[in-house]
């Protein structure tokens, strides 16, 4: 279960990362040293210290080659600095993550390419510690195989100072493909004024940013048999949709392009309240188009909701250009989407190809070649 932990802002955050004690299993040895020795030189010598040996190392890896299949937007890379983190929340197959893993799940299911992002995080007291290490952590698998991955930014929100100076550095330097955001943040949801300098930069560098649920933290709903997963986390997603197209936030960036996890979760089942409350005297100035206009600029992944239930309900709300193939791989294997897409009976042959590739083409255009 994903707990949020309020920051304390007075902690000591001096202590160095676990990505210099602990090693990379995924790797081979060599690789295990230039991960090591690239922490170590710290984030200002990553580019001029790691370019020629990424360079030396991409010869030698066995990255097959990409092909036009599938492109998921919804998987998950392990940074060896919150190995602990996940192990200590029971999270062992994120910790077992490796590229090397990841790339054969991928070539046994037809995907030629995976966007991936922090699985969600569990202590946001050390996030501005944690989110650094993590994204040169990305750049540097990315490196050895860029036709076959993307990256989604780790910010270290609520703190828009720091998440600010990530988003300079992870698309200036880094060059990754754009950030991953959380639900919510404690008591503030996406679409809150807080997080309004950080999508003014998000909307002025047009881009495109993966957002997951995470749980609300201890609770009523601990006490739930189903966990967090089941229930909570896809309300939270319902409730960041909401925030941002009643609070204004998605009319305000429109160059920001939105995905949301699994399917936009209970959204889609509530569309006639959303519906109604947007014709109300509050709203309608705001949203002219309705809800479903609003909704409908924003991307929802296929993530555990492969299925004719959630998909007829989905198709039914947003046009079929908005829905991106996603899996949550590794946690859940991306056979199983394929196979429920396959097998719902939504989708036309040519319709599941647009869902499960050339939807995220216009998002992600590297990767038509």
């Amino acid at each position: 279960m994903t707990h949020f932990r309020k920051p304390d802002l007075t902690a000591d955050r001096s202590a160095p990362c676990c990505c210099c004690t602990y090693g990379y299993t995924g790797y081979s040895a060599a690789r295990r040293v230039f991960l090591k020795s690239t922490v170590v030189l710290g984030s200002g010598a990553l580019l001029s210290a790691s370019v020629p040996a990424v360079e030396l190392f991409a010869q030698t890896t066995s990255s097959s080659a990409s092909k036009a299949g599938r492109i998921d937007v919804h998987g998950h890379f392990s940074p060896p600095n919150l190995f602990p983190a996940m192990l200590a929340q029971g999270r062992k197959n994120f910790a077992d993550w490796t590229p090397e893993k990841a790339l054969e799940a991928m070539d046994e299911s037809g995907v030629s390419t995976a966007m991936t992002s922090v699985p969600p995080h569990f202590d946001f007291d050390t996030v501005e510690r944690d989110a650094r290490p993590a994204n040169e952590f990305a750049a540097r698998f990315l490196a050895d195989h860029r036709q076959r991955f993307g990256v989604f930014a780790f910010l270290p929100l609520p703190h828009v100072d720091a998440a600010l100076r990530e988003i300079e550095y992870a698309f200036d330097t880094l060059k990754l493909d754009g950030v991953g955001v959380y639900t919510n943040y404690g008591d503030k949801w996406l679409g809150d004024p807080m997080f309004n300098p950080v999508f003014e930069e998000l909307n002025r560098r047009k881009a495109i940013v993966f957002s997951h649920p995470i749980s609300l933290g201890p609770s009523q709903f601990a006490q739930l048999l189903t966990g967090d997963g089941a229930i909570q986390e896809q309300t939270d997603t319902t409730r960041a949709i909401a925030n941002m197209i009643f609070g204004g936030a998605a009319e305000r960036y429109p160059n920001v392009r939105m995905i949301f996890s699994h399917g936009g979760g209970t959204m889609p089942y509530l569309i006639e309240r959303f519906t109604s409350l947007a014709k109300g005297q509050k709203f309608a100035e705001l949203l002219p188009q309705g809800f479903s206009g609003a909704a409908s600029k924003f991307y929802y992944d296929t993530a555990w909701t492969s299925n004719a239930v959630a998909m007829g309900a989905l198709t039914k709300v947003v046009p079929l250009s908005q829905i991106v193939f996603g899996t949550d791989y590794p946690a859940r294997t991306i056979s199983d989407h394929v196979k429920g897409l396959k097998e719902c009976g939504v989708f036309t042959e040519q319709q599941l190809d647009q869902v499960e590739r050339q939807n995220a083409l216009a998002l992600f255009p590297r990767f038509k070649t």
